[in-house]
């Protein structure tokens, strides 16, 4: 989990404080937010995600909830996100479960799919949607706000942000596969309806188009780019 070390740095955990690791996925950063000394909760609202993290880190606390609509009675210090909320097309009520998760003072510390994120590859994607007569409009799954964006919008719930990044992070592709092995894990919504043989001949044509922008020295590397934030919680 190097990518998220700058994060975790960031949230600079501290021995005895209560964290809430929201959308927890295998539990491997809430192990390190416990191993910092903290008292953190994972959550993640995939009942087999949060029963994989159980099982390889059983003395830490998981539960099964929705990051949208999550309360809890005893507030946390700091909330921590890592590689999630790009996911979630409700930013605002996300933000207000965070906002009502944490004690005044508290943190929230953030990282996610920023504006412009995959942008050669999605826009690929819907040209070879187009040239195989789909329509590409409603099926991307992804939130991906600008700073001002999500600053604004952390800003009108009431949290001061004091800490925002956007920069671009290549990711490479370490499957022989290459741009298939990325399209495989995470372009399903957008073939959802495809017939096989025009699935193939999209990923035939999304290769095509990529090649010479993603592929160098034989090896593919998606475009990503990422958002870094950190917000307080006022005291009344």
């Amino acid at each position: 989990m190097h990518d998220a070390a700058e994060l975790l740095k960031l949230l600079a955990p501290r021995p005895g404080e209560r964290i809430l690791d929201l959308g927890c996925g295998n539990g491997d950063l809430t192990a390190q937010i416990a191993a910092a000394g903290a008292i953190p909760t994972g959550i993640d609202r995939s009942e087999e995600t949060v029963a994989r993290a159980r099982r390889k880190h059983g003395d830490l606390n998981f539960q099964v909830e929705d990051a949208r609509v999550y309360r809890t009675d005893v507030p946390f210090d700091a909330v921590f996100s890592h590689a999630v909320l790009h996911w979630i097309q409700e930013p605002e009520a996300v933000a207000a479960s965070v906002w009502h998760a944490l004690r005044e003072g508290g943190r929230f510390a953030a990282e996610f799919a920023g504006s412009g994120n995959v942008a050669a590859i999605t826009g690929a994607i819907e040209q070879a949607l187009r040239k195989h007569g789909y329509a590409p409009e409603g099926r991307n799954p992804w939130y991906l706000p600008t700073i001002g964006e999500y600053a604004s919008l952390l800003e009108r719930i009431g949290f001061r942000v004091v800490f925002a990044q956007h920069f671009d992070r290549p990711s490479p592709i370490q499957k022989d596969s290459g741009i298939r092995h990325w399209l495989n894990g995470f372009s399903e919504y957008f073939f959802a309806d495809a017939t096989p043989e025009d699935k193939e001949s999209m990923y035939r044509f999304i290769e095509s188009e990529l090649e010479p922008r993603l592929k160098r020295e034989g090896r593919w590397t998606a475009d990503t780019s990422r958002l870094r934030i950190v917000a307080y919680k006022p005291p009344e």
